[in-house]
């Protein structure tokens, strides 16, 4: 909408229920309520939009970066509307849509792609030798889609068929298509990915590349380019390749080629295949932007009203190195799990330090709901610098001075993952994550100074702001004849601490057990919201929990024998029945949240007294499985 509004290009939104208040249906000159907050009841419903679009007198429609984005049959209705799709033709949608066929195109284009079976069997009978032809471990993928859903690494062939149906199951819950290709699971794998753009006149150009390889569950977190320890070779012979794909099928509108990578012996020409091409414009395209100076929506939009490119390949060119970490709603500490909450406290930096830029894309804003419903990220924060060390220090410089409050969110696990040895020196793999999880994901002990300051906070004072001009703000640590000391409890983790507050010169003094702090006013970052209050220690936000005195409730007691769903979500399979004795650990239920399976285990051994019904929609904190006494 941006770039839209500064060429000259009225915009109009459409929106969901959920999405009535939202950032885009506030910045668009026009918006136009399209249905029910769940994807099928709106941003699914083709019918529905180009409805929207030629009611408004729209002359195009651009997809965004999911949904109905690389849905060739929405195209199709797109130009039969009379309306211009923003985008590549349907045609090239089909060609590159589904994995299997896009792989045997790219063979027959002398594109080198990954070793595997892409055939139309789906049997398991079929499937289960091809695994075992191509050799463990194997990687089961979704035809349809991406973002790592209906994706499942088998290491043995004892585990085949489970991961097989789990696969198919999600695969179906996103892409509305069960069917799946295996290929040989790389060892050391990179996700390099090269932005390529074509247009309507026979020419096609890359804009280099990105490496992707910071992933956790197939999803990427940090993206950059360009690619480290990218050596001439190895660049042109992807770009080549690159090209050569999107020529294949007469591309047009940006795009993006994603490539596998063997990097157990760096970066060669002879160790990259592809992997899928990306028929859109991609959520980390601002990188791209970042080192090339360009601005890929205006290629779009130019594109798409018939335009030649704007540049041809000579100039385009690459300067300095950009990074851009997603900021999600989730919690990395357990396995990632998606969040949901209200956005009471939110604050980005307004630069990044001297000699780097700053790049917030957003669509949320302080006092959204990040809902059960769409994907929980919450920003992309893009840094661009002269090259990587002096890039990668603006990140973490920008990740520390990040406030979010109201929802469990991973910029403790991102400045972590920034600052991690391996990921620092370039020595990056799809598996990075995965083998350092622990230590990206433990944040320790609050500090005890950090205590004191969310104690002080709880008590009313306002440790965020400098010296009171108010004269009788003199007054406030004032009592006849004896120290005036305060006594506040707070909630840190699962215990109860006691805190003795009472000033102390131009600051307060907190004693807590045996210690004490002085906490001094405009030194500390922090956040209030109903219950709590986050403390920022750099790019931690600690939390602490305020309790009514008031409130006698047993929240413990309440919570005792039973199992709580986590997140909202619906429960898509039940694998117990009341009366079963189930063991610590065992798999109870599958929760679908956010398209993603979640598997909930028992917290103990013990007797099934009640159950969740297989279909049921749950809010978090609904008792999915209580047990006997």
């Amino acid at each position: 909408m941006r770039t839209a509004r500064r060429m000259g290009v009225a915009t109009v939104a459409v929106y969901s229920d959920a999405d009535a208040k939202a950032m885009h249906v506030a910045m668009a000159d026009e918006a136009v309520h399209i249905g029910g907050s769940p994807v099928g009841e709106s941003y699914l419903r083709a019918d529905r939009i180009i409805e929207a679009a030629k009611a408004c007198g729209a002359q195009a429609i651009h997809p965004g970066y999911g949904f109905l984005s690389e849905n060739p049959g929405f195209v199709d209705q797109v130009e039969a509307a009379g309306l211009v799709f923003i985008g590549p033709s349907s045609a090239s949608i089909r060609a590159m849509g589904l994995k299997d066929a896009a792989k045997r195109l790219m063979e027959k284009a002398g594109v080198p792609v990954v070793p595997g079976y892409h055939g139309e069997a789906q049997e398991i009978v079929v499937l289960a030798p091809k695994a075992r032809e191509i050799g463990y471990p194997v990687l089961i993928k979704a035809r349809a889609g991406g973002g790592g859903k209906g994706m499942r690494k088998v290491d043995h062939p004892d585990d085949f068929a489970e991961a097989l149906a789990a696969a198919r199951r999600e695969a179906k819950a996103s892409f509305g298509d069960d069917r799946v290709l295996v290929e040989k699971y790389v060892e050391k794998p990179r996700h390099i990915e090269v932005q390529v753009f074509g247009d309507n006149h026979g020419n096609a150009v890359h804009l280099y590349e990105r490496d992707c390889s910071a992933q956790r569950r197939h999803q990427k977190v940090i993206e950059e380019a360009p690619a480290p320890g990218m050596t001439d070779a190895m660049r042109k012979a992807m770009t080549d390749a690159a090209v050569k794909a999107a020529k294949a099928i007469a591309y047009s509108g940006a795009g993006t080629i994603e490539f596998i990578v063997d990097a157990s012996q760096g970066l060669r020409p002879d160790r990259f295949w592809f992997m899928e091409m990306n028929t859109r414009l991609q959520v980390e395209h601002p990188v791209t932007e970042m080192v090339t100076g360009l601005d890929l929506v205006e290629w779009q939009l130019r594109v798409a009203a018939g335009e030649k490119l704007p540049r041809t390949q000579d100039e385009i060119r690459l300067s300095g190195h950009a990074f851009e970490a997603r900021l999600y709603a989730e919690d990395a500490a357990k396995g990632f799990l998606p969040a949901t909450g209200t956005l009471h406290h939110l604050r980005f930096p307004e630069a990044a330090p001297a000699s780097a830029a700053l790049r917030v894309e957003t669509g949320v804003r302080q006092g959204d709901q990040i809902s059960p419903f769409y994907d929980p990220m919450i920003a992309k924060l893009v840094v661009h610098a002269a090259d990587r060390p002096a890039t990668l220090a603006a990140l973490s410089d920008v990740l520390a001075r990040t406030e979010v409050a109201g929802s469990t969110v991973n910029t403790a696990f991102l400045a972590a993952l920034a600052s991690d040895p391996d990921f620092a020196a370039g020595d990056v793999d799809t598996g990075l994550i995965a083998r350092h999880q622990e230590a990206l994901t433990a944040t320790g002990a609050p500090r005890g100074a950090d205590i004191a300051a969310a104690a002080l906070a709880a008590a009313g004072v306002d440790a965020t702001a400098g010296p009171s001009l108010d004269p009788w703000h003199a007054f406030a640590g004032y009592a006849h004849f004896t120290p005036l000391e305060h006594l506040v409890a707070i909630g840190v983790g699962e215990e109860q601490v006691s805190a003795a507050i009472s000033a102390s010169g131009a600051g307060y003094r907190v004693a807590i057990a045996d210690a004490a702090y002085t906490v001094r006013p405009g030194a500390v970052r922090l956040a209030r919201w109903p219950g709590h209050i986050t403390v920022f220690d750099g790019a931690i936000p600690r939390n602490f929990t305020v309790r009514d005195p008031l409130d006698a409730a047993d929240e413990a007691g309440a919570a005792a024998g039973s199992l709580r769903a986590p997140m909202p979500g619906l429960v898509k399979i039940v694998r117990a029945a009341v009366g079963d004795a189930v063991k610590k650990g065992q798999p109870l239920l599958v929760l679908e949240a956010m398209k993603m399976e979640h598997a909930i285990a028992a917290p103990r051994d013990g007797v099934v007294a009640a159950i969740a019904s297989e279909g049921a929609q749950v809010t978090e904190g609904t008792v999915l499985v209580s047990f006997e006494e």
